[in-house]
């Protein structure tokens, strides 16, 4: 019954993300801040409409949150779904093979911006409640809304609102529809996800950059010096030399290698093709799917330093700089990263340079329990909509705000997306698969249905 109404309720969602993806809500840029109002707004209407007893359009210190509850049960589980309202630019516009801002449906799929991130992902329960609706005349569970419009700018105003809210937003759990699954022939749900801590190192040699010919031999060349700091910090082989991250590196369960070690998927070939390289590096020793999921890495961004402009000057340069990024161990909180980075810093630094590190941004990290009762309930929806069981997946990107849910509302958070990997967030021709909507509708609601029961 339920997947028979989400076929017949289908064309009518397609409609109505249409109509919210027109809206081109950018929050990084000043002139759309109207639009990401206008596309809260729709989203707090569209759950008025859908049967919701409570909504609020709520200020806070940067763009507005959208809340939403309609709690009728005291003796079934609360649901909190989380997404966000705001896009990405659609730069470089002459990319796009459809206007990016008019849903343009091709070969299966649907393109436009924010049609997986985030707007697709959230008609995914928006879907499904709607489908439960039309079924039982009410939603099975407890269901509360928090849509955020400050996601592709860093979420600022999003900790606070829910460390200020945290008895208003208890619940049993916190669906993120907001990640990716490895293929639809291999299902899978994101377990853990990454924290970073973002640093930029400044090295200084002499008080003022220096002739060559004059100095050259006797004098400290910062480039020089964060050169070799480079190098100590991660050596050839891959590994990072800064213990206490690899310290934190949690265990796996054997099922998980069994899978890495399979590759069904073909992930690291997949990964050399979308890269175009010759080979994959790193921490020797490990699958690709640790490297980028599960193990800390040691990524460096950009170095600048002395003359790049056109012609020649032979100047020794009185500083460097270099912008580096730590992904840490799901698990591992960043500020104790940042001492061990810090430490790191001082240890294997050339004698002689003042060395200033200054932080410009961190986030947590969160993994959740591939066993605990919520995860194997989804586990089982998602299987039955399949037809196999799901595996578990490691994101190695950073999602801040499941982090604060983990830490404030102390609950699973279960990050069930279905977006595929080659949906091109952020990029041109943004996509999103109707099958996997589809899928994603009637696996969200059979969970919901076997949580109400």
């Amino acid at each position: 019954m339920l997947a028979a109404t989400i076929d017949a309720q289908f064309d009518q969602r397609l409609k109505e993300l249409a109509e919210w993806l027109k809206i081109p809500s950018i929050s990084a840029l000043p002139q759309h801040r109207d639009d990401v109002y206008k596309a809260g707004e729709w989203a707090r209407a569209y759950l008025e409409n859908m049967g919701f007893a409570h909504t609020a359009f709520v200020e806070t210190e940067g763009l507005p949150v959208v809340y939403a509850e309609h709690c009728p049960y005291p003796d079934k589980p609360t649901l909190l779904f989380y997404g966000h309202v705001d896009v990405q630019p659609a730069d470089p516009l002459e990319l796009w093979q459809s206007p990016p801002f008019e849903a343009t449906i091709r070969d299966g799929k649907l393109f436009a911006r924010g049609a997986n991130d985030d707007k697709g992902q959230c008609m995914v329960w928006m879907g499904a409640l709607q489908a439960l609706k039309a079924v039982h005349g009410e939603f099975p569970v407890n269901i509360k809304v928090v849509l955020e419009s400050e996601e592709e700018i860093g979420g600022h105003s999003i900790e606070t609102y829910v460390k200020a809210h945290a008895d208003m937003l208890k619940c049993d759990a916190v669906v993120v529809c907001d990640t990716s699954m490895f293929s639809p022939e291999h299902p899978s749900i994101c377990t853990s996800l990454r924290g970073i801590v973002y640093n930029e190192v400044i090295v200084r040699g002499g008080k003022t950059d220096m002739h060559s010919g004059m100095y050259g031999g006797v004098a400290p060349n910062p480039l020089h010096a964060l050169a070799l700091l480079i190098a100590r910090l991660k050596g050839e082989d891959g590994k990072i030399n800064i213990p206490e991250l690899m310290a934190a590196v949690p265990e796996v369960t054997a099922d998980e290698v069994a899978f890495w070690d399979a590759d069904p998927v073909n992930f690291e070939a997949s990964l050399l093709d979308e890269m175009a390289t010759t080979q994959l590096y790193g921490e020797n020793g490990h699958s690709a799917y640790a490297r980028t999921g599960l193990r800390p890495t040691l990524e460096v961004h950009g170095i600048v330093g002395g003359f790049m402009g056109e012609g020649s000057k032979t100047v020794i340069p009185a500083e460097a700089k270099a912008k580096m990024s730590l992904r840490l161990p799901p698990g591992m909180a960043p500020q104790p990263a940042l001492e061990a980075f810090k430490n790191a810093v001082a240890a294997h630094m050339p004698h002689g340079y003042a060395v200033e590190i200054k932080n410009l941004g961190m986030g947590a990290g969160m993994m959740t329990d591939w066993n605990n009762p919520m995860m194997l309930t989804a586990r089982k929806a998602m299987g039955s909509v399949y037809g196999k069981e799901p595996v578990p997946m490691r994101m190695g990107g950073s999602v801040p705000v499941c982090a604060v849910f983990d830490a404030v509302l102390k609950v699973p958070v279960l990050l069930l997306g279905f977006g595929l990997p080659d949906d091109d967030l952020h990029a041109p021709n943004e996509k999103y698969s109707l099958d996997q909507l589809k899928k994603g509708m009637n696996t969200l609601a059979l969970f919901m249905d076997e949580l109400g029961r």
